[in-house]
Order: C-alpha cells, then sequence, then structure tokens
C-alpha cells in the first residue's frame, strides 16, 4: 500500500470503521449455523448438496472480508484498541466459518443413515453462540459503555460450549450403547465431534474479545 493511500486511511477513517467487516463476518458465522441447522433438519441429501454449496459460499465470501480487514489494518497508524487483538477476532470467526464449511461437508462424505436429535441440538447450540458473536460484535462500537454487555455476551458463548461438551459426551456414550453398526457409529461420532468444535470455534472468538477488552483497559 502507498504512502499515500496509508495517509488517506488514516486521516479519513473513523476509529470505529473496522466493527462494518467485523459485523459482516458474524453475518457470514449467523447465516452457516441457521443454514448448518436446516440441514441437519433433513433427510434429504439433494437438500444437504444445496444447503452445503450456500454454506460454502458463505465460507468464500468471509475469507475476501478477512483479506479486506488485514488491507485495512494495514492501513491504520492509529486505533483506540490493539491491532493485534483486532485481527486475531478477525481470524478467528474466519477460522469459525471454516469448521462449519468442513461439517456441512462431512454430512455429505460420510451420509448417515439418520440424524439423531442429539447432533441437531449440537448445531441449535452453535446457532446460539453465532446470535451472541453478532451481538457483542456489534457492541464493540462503544466498548467502555458496552464493557460489562459485551463480557455477558462472551460468557453466554462460553456457557453456551459447556452445554455442547456435556451434550456430545452424552451422546457418545449413547450411540456406543445403542448403534451395533460399526460404520454408521464412526459416523455419527464423527459429525458430533465436528458439531462439538464448531462451538469451541465460537467459543475461541469470544476469548479473543475477552483478550481485546482485557488489553483495552489495561492501556
Amino acid at each position: 500500500m502507498s504512502l499515500y493511500k496509508r495517509i488517506k486511511l488514516l486521516f479519513h477513517r473513523s476509529k470505529h470503521d473496522f466493527i462494518p467487516i467485523l459485523a459482516q463476518q458474524s453475518g457470514f458465522i449467523s447465516k452457516s449455523t441457521v443454514l448448518l441447522v436446516q440441514m441437519l433438519d433433513s433427510d434429504d441429501p439433494d437438500e444437504w448438496k444445496r444447503i452445503e454449496k450456500e454454506i460454502k459460499v458463505c465460507e468464500v465470501q468471509g475469507d475476501a472480508l478477512l483479506t479486506e480487514f488485514h488491507e485495512m489494518l494495514s492501513g491504520r497508524w492509529l486505533m483506540n484498541v490493539n491491532k493485534l487483538d483486532l485481527q486475531a477476532v478477525s481470524m478467528a470467526m474466519d477460522d469459525c466459518l471454516d469448521v462449519v464449511k468442513d461439517t456441512a461437508k462431512a454430512i455429505l462424505i460420510y451420509h448417515p443413515e439418520r440424524i439423531d436429535p442429539q447432533l441437531k441440538e449440537l448445531a441449535q447450540i452453535a446457532r446460539s453462540q453465532s446470535v451472541a458473536i453478532a451481538d457483542l460484535i456489534r457492541q464493540l462500537t462503544d466498548i467502555k459503555k458496552n464493557l460489562s454487555s459485551i463480557s455477558t455476551s462472551c460468557e453466554r458463548v462460553t456457557e453456551l460450549e459447556h452445554t455442547a461438551d456435556e451434550a456430545y459426551e452424552d451422546y457418545i456414550g449413547f450411540i456406543f450403547r445403542n448403534v451395533d453398526d460399526v460404520r454408521e457409529l464412526i459416523k455419527f461420532k464423527n459429525l458430533s465431534e465436528m458439531l462439538e468444535n464448531t462451538t469451541d470455534a465460537h467459543k475461541k472468538i469470544s476469548d479473543n474479545v475477552r483478550k481485546l477488552l482485557l488489553n483495552y483497559l489495561s492501556d
């Protein structure tokens, strides 16, 4: 990026201009988790393919946003929050989109004979986390004013991840007790692990937001 462009960006961008890109990223996460829930609510392979393609589009658009975000940060000299902390949040959201995309693809590859309610529950938990993520990202426009609310949203994401851990462990016990077909057992096990990883990926976003808050307060 040229020196002229850097100077232009410095004087023409507001201190909160990173929020729209982060909000778009969280929007793609929200959309992809809604689609993942829909995918698991269906038993139609053709519907799985259609939805998986939509999730893939979200992931590709998310990659483009991450690149845009990096370019924006490189053009900023002065910011009210740590650039590395912002980058970590943005990258965590991109990673989350990747995990959701990989989970959707796994459903197509494994083609399970059924979708158990426990798998749907894990997807719903990830969907609830994405709602909390979108909420806390919007509130970053005024960290000082919204500090308590942002922290509450982060805690909500963490609580949901703990719920997912318990649901996953219960489901693993369930399938080992009740599924005799080893091939289907492996499918169920792997899919539940990937869904649980999706909730972990959401928690990683909130963990990075917590770090951003901590560094903001210590400056």
